[in-house]
């Protein structure tokens, strides 16, 4: 057999092939360095979103400043978005820098901005960058200049007289050749506006002719946002520069929300572990005697701090890094640490109800912990026995990288049943990025157990393990959870199995939308055009009438029943950088545990009753079984 030959590439390298890009040349060649993932818009991290909170930012910092106490905001068609406020607008000599100039602004001096969430001039110029089209208008004095920009190119730039308001306005429009297909979506906008107003008493903001503002701050987040019914009411307690609310339900895990600066610092941070150290330090110190652990089971809290110029550990600032409250300032963890150490405990020593409830419901976590401490030591060992990485777990690499934190973002893990269906995903994936765990066959309907059956379900005790949530999601190994089951009734049932488990034992998996579905598709429509194929992936009948239409009459249309049946050629395209995911998410309006009961408890009869009442009983066979 002849020898392979080396083939060695000369490529030419000269003054030619070195560039100098511009600054809004720099954020369009490398996006993901200012905004994160680009996305469509479909999950509250997307860039879109991220421009939206740039934009906002700045005029919260003017409500900060006492400049301007109302906002309005409106997206057009989904697609389009203006933002005015009446602060001081900004000083017009600079508004050409201060939009398309990096590293421009006012927040360099402390003195203006003290405690401002962006500070590194970087916001709303990659917002002009990164826009087909792109406005900005500053009212000041009697006058109001405006430039219009394309794509982060000045068009034009004027100034007249006007008797309008002070304030800043801006209007963008997403490049939609850099966020394909994306839509502003309603929801993920009222809930990133509702952070805004809790988190700024006083502050008025009018969304699409809507009104948003709070009166309570956190407690209305607080109230907002559980699901449970809190054991006691709210104990909501601010100072100078921290404000502090929490209680206790009858869950699972703790629930934390965490801000800085009027930023969701989603990841938490220096300011979230210094509030759980302290806030079960101090109860502990108050009754003499528990465990941190035992506190904290099923607490629901919420913090806030202001920081003279915070550091984030990225552009999107979702979690603080900062140690101290200002540069050569009390370090956080003190200060937050004094203020509950003080508030709190005054608190409790005044409401002897309040203290009551709050010792029962740590007795039963507890008790709880105490009847699982056989189990759960047993669990741990089998946990290690099994060898998780051969068994049951594909890990990624990002877990055994030096740079792991750098990626955790982009980390995922897909939860799939049979060994066909993890194999087309383990064939398929980024080893990088993507990791998969197995289930054998249906897992147990958790409903109603106690976290005992966590431990001696081995199932549920190696995706614990793998998941590495025990203690929390601070520890949280992937960013996305992703249920990955085949689109037949088999599948849906698995799905709603796992999903169970997570609500009824980590619910806050949940609610920090860290739990997705994956969409496969359902169809796949193809047709030959001269020697190659011209093909089309459907996700629902509408996109497979759609693509027989847009192929022409006799297309070769393939319908999938399971995952194990898409070769992984192709399965590499339903979990790349186009992978179709649906959020899991959980609301107070959700009714999840009437739902649960419904559909999860023991009353199969009413179920079936429900089912027969209901039938619809086709004469024809559906149209979809025709491709089977």
């Amino acid at each position: 057999m002849e020898e392979e030959k080396e083939i060695q590439v000369s490529v030419e390298y000269n003054d030619d092939n070195i560039r100098h890009l511009s600054d809004m040349e720099h954020v369009r060649t490398r996006p993901g360095m200012y905004i994160g993932r680009l996305g469509d818009g479909s999950l509250p991290e997307d860039g879109i979103y991220v421009l939206l909170k740039e934009v906002i930012d700045n005029s919260i910092d003017e409500f900060k400043m006492h400049a301007g106490d109302r906002l309005e905001i409106t997206v057009e068609d989904n697609l389009r978005v203006s933002v005015r406020d009446y602060g001081r607008g900004i000083p017009q000599g600079k508004l050409i820098e201060a939009v398309s100039v990096l590293n421009t602004g006012g927040k360099y001096d402390s003195k203006a901005f003290k405690k401002s969430v962006g500070l590194n001039g970087v916001g709303v110029k990659a917002v002009n960058a990164l826009s087909a089209h792109f406005e900005v208008r500053s009212y000041r004095e009697g006058k109001v200049r405006m430039a219009t920009f394309e794509r982060g190119e000045m068009i034009s730039d004027k100034t007249e007289d006007s008797q309008d308001e002070s304030g800043t306005y801006i209007f963008f429009e997403p490049d939609a050749t850099l966020f394909l297909n994306y839509q502003f979506h309603d929801e993920i906008v009222e809930n990133m506006l509702r952070n805004y107003t809790y988190l700024n008493t006083g502050l008025t903001i009018m969304y699409n002719g809507r009104r948003i503002l709070s009166r309570h701050g956190l407690e209305d987040l607080l109230k907002d946002r559980m699901t449970t019914e809190a054991l006691y009411p709210i104990i909501h307690l601010q100072g100078e520069d921290i404000e502090i609310a929490f209680t206790h339900a009858n869950q699972y895990g703790e629930e934390y929300h965490s801000f800085v600066n009027g930023q969701h610092t989603t990841q938490g941070g220096t300011h979230q572990s210094a509030f759980k150290e302290h806030i079960a330090r101090t109860i502990r110190d108050f009754f003499g005697k528990y465990e941190y652990g035992d506190i904290r089971t099923g607490i629901v809290a919420a913090i806030a701090i202001n920081v003279e110029e915070p550091m984030f550990e990225s552009q999107t600032k979702i979690k603080l890094g900062s140690l101290t409250m200002a540069p050569d300032g009390v370090s956080i963890n003190k200060y937050v640490g004094d203020f509950i150490k003080q508030e709190v405990d005054n608190y409790l020593h005044i409401h002897q109800d309040v203290t009551e409830v709050l010792e029962n419901k740590i007795k039963e976590s507890e008790r709880d912990r105490k009847a699982m401490a056989g189990v759960t030591k047993l669990a741990r060992e089998r946990a290690k026995k099994a060898n998780l990485h051969n068994r049951k777990l594909r890990d990624c690499r990002i877990h055994f990288s030096d740079v792991k934190n750098d990626r955790k973002e982009e980390s995922s893990i897909f939860i799939t049943e049979g060994d066909s269906a993890s194999g087309s995903i383990t064939k398929s994936r980024d080893v990088n990025t993507q990791a998969v765990f197995s289930l054998r066959g249906k897992p147990l309907n958790t409903f109603g157990l106690t976290k005992k059956v966590v431990y001696e379900n081995e199932e549920f005790n190696l995706l614990q393990a793998a998941l590495d949530i025990e203690e929390g999601l601070d520890t949280l190994r992937y960013n996305k959870v992703i249920v990955a089951t085949d689109a037949d009734v088999d599948g849906m049932h698995i799905r709603l199995l796992i999903i169970t488990f997570f609500l009824q034992f980590f619910p806050e998996l949940i609610k920090k939308g860290h739990v997705y579905v994956l969409q496969t598709p359902l169809f796949r429509v193809r047709k030959r055009r001269n020697r190659d194929f011209i093909t089309r992936y459907c996700y629902s009948e509408e996109e497979r009438q759609k693509a027989i239409a847009e192929l022409g009459p006799d297309p070769e249309i393939t319908r999938f029943k399971g995952l194990g049946e898409i070769s992984p050629e192709e399965f590499a395209g339903f979990i790349g950088p186009d992978i179709r995911l649906e959020q899991v998410t959980l609301h107070k309006t959700d009714q999840v545990q009437k739902l649960l009961e419904y559909y999860m408890g023991k009353n199969t009869m009413e179920r079936q009753n429900f089912i027969i009442d209901n039938l619809i009983i086709e004469e024809d066979r559906p149209e979809e079984d025709q491709y089977e």
